[in-house]
């Protein structure tokens, strides 16, 4: 049943990385240690102060749950990137790897992997969820609408993709504050673009896979198939 390791990364050395002539970064790149990329420091700064995008705090309601386990994170209602409202209870029951992304980051090839995952295990159980944010460099500074077509038309991106969220800082979505409150090695806000939280089954994280892991490292799926293997 499923795909077994060998069978997936046979599949996923066939996808071509979808580099675009659009996509051109700075030297630098998007760099957790340099903090810099398209723009630089200066377009991160004015973009802090103009760019209002949909703040779900007021609307990322806790979903009536009495599970007071501050590791369950399902327990939250998202806006999606085509302005419905979902409940993330949906996915209990599935394995959900939550990741902050950008579509102007030297990160952004793992658009390819992420969907290469999400096709190779969403028949077992596995979902992929992004939450576009510019909270680093100031690389998606794009519209829900500019990003749901930049996703599709450069990547074809098929996994479930939230509103534009603030990931980190004072206007951080709830979603994101209860995963920075997780307990270490999990806890903590994301250090870059491209962060990536893994919640089991029971809806309560399990493993954090900071941006320089590829999705389809081998520890990353290694963690992926113990989840979907789980009672």
């Amino acid at each position: 049943m499923g795909h077994t390791r060998t069978e997936f990364f046979h599949r996923t050395r066939s996808v071509p990385l979808a580099f675009v002539a659009g996509m051109i970064f700075v030297s630098g790149g998007c760099s957790p240690e340099s903090g810099t990329g398209l723009g630089g420091a200066t377009a991160a700064a004015e973009h802090e102060n103009t760019e209002n995008p949909r703040d779900p705090a007021g609307e990322d309601m806790q979903m009536g749950t009495t599970d007071t386990d501050k590791a369950y994170v399902l327990n939250h209602q998202i806006e999606m990137i085509d302005g419905d409202l979902q409940s993330l209870e949906q996915y209990k029951g599935n394995v959900v790897l939550m990741v902050n992304v950008a579509s102007q980051c030297g990160y952004t090839k793992q658009y390819t992997e992420l969907e290469a995952i999400y096709r190779a295990y969403k028949d077992r159980g596995f979902v992929v969820i992004g939450f576009p944010a510019n909270d680093f460099g100031a690389q998606e500074p794009g519209s829900n609408e500019e990003i749901a077509q930049f996703c599709s038309s450069k990547f074809d991106v098929t996994f479930p993709m939230a509103a534009k969220i603030h990931v980190k800082g004072e206007s951080v979505a709830p979603l994101y504050k209860q995963l920075a409150d997780q307990a270490p090695p999990i806890g903590g806000e994301p250090g870059w673009n491209f962060t990536k939280f893994l919640v089991g089954k029971d809806g309560r994280v399990v493993n954090r896979f900071d941006t320089k892991i590829s999705p389809d490292d081998p520890t990353v799926i290694g963690a992926i198939e113990q989840q979907l293997d789980s009672d």
